[in-house]
């Protein structure tokens, strides 16, 4: 009877979040038998067969990810970065109030909510970038495989005989000098992998506690797009 439905999360925002669960999810359980490859002895085929599954899934997660940063610049809502990141002056003092007063209730994103948005974006595009080059430095994969693949060619215009863990057409030298460039890349992609099923959890948590104490249907929230709110919320 005290609260009131609001429509907060516009429909573009919540198809992210849910391809974007989808699509993480894939991506762990592939990238995590990726990197136990020997001890399940799957062969090279089967890795660049598991590769390209990963990496096929990782586009869809880059473009979903590249279309939310977008809408974080022209969105009109909650989606907007001025609103659901953490970078504002007086944000410590909102923090502290949250923390402080357990009765507070957002609209948005509350100040705990907002820094692990920003935690998860960065590693999000942390995961994309690296991603998209050992994509291309390793199954020569858009958008970069082709210029990696002429850089390791013997003859440039046979390029296409370059396959993954084949030598055929390839200079090795080159190719050495190409596998060093990606580590730095590898570093970081299994690095933010690491941070994420970190945050992962954590956020889930934080969805839990954050229900209990607003009771303002977080979850369905993100489904409908509405969240019910005291009819005069405390923002």
């Amino acid at each position: 009877m005290n609260r009131e439905a609001i429509k907060v999360w516009s429909a573009p925002i919540r198809v992210f979040h849910w391809v974007n669960v989808i699509a993480i999810l894939l991506l762990i359980v592939i990238g995590l038998i990726i990197l136990n490859g020997k001890t399940l002895g799957i062969t090279s085929d089967g890795k660049v067969l598991l590769k390209t599954l990963h990496v096929t899934v990782g586009y869809v997660f880059a473009l979903n990810l590249f279309v939310r940063l977008i809408f974080g610049l022209i969105g009109s809502g909650y989606e907007r970065f001025g609103k659901m990141l953490p970078f504002y002056q007086g944000f410590s003092r909102e923090l502290m109030h949250f923390f402080r007063n357990k009765d507070t209730v957002h609209k948005g994103h509350n100040p705990a909510g907002k820094l692990m948005i920003a935690a998860m974006l960065l590693l999000m595009s942390v995961q994309a970038a690296s991603g998209l080059i050992l994509a291309g430095t390793d199954i020569y994969y858009p958008p970069f495989g082709n210029y990696f693949a002429k850089s390791i060619a013997v003859d440039q215009a046979q390029v296409q005989q370059i396959r993954p863990y084949s030598k055929e057409n390839v200079n090795v030298q080159k190719y050495k000098a190409m596998r060093a460039f990606r580590k730095p890349f590898i570093t970081a992609h299994v690095y933010a992998f690491y941070g994420l099923l970190i945050l992962i959890p954590l956020h889930v948590a934080g969805v839990i506690v954050a229900e209990r104490r607003e009771k303002s249907a977080l979850v369905s929230g993100m489904i409908s797009g509405i969240k019910y709110l005291p009819k005069k919320p405390k923002e």
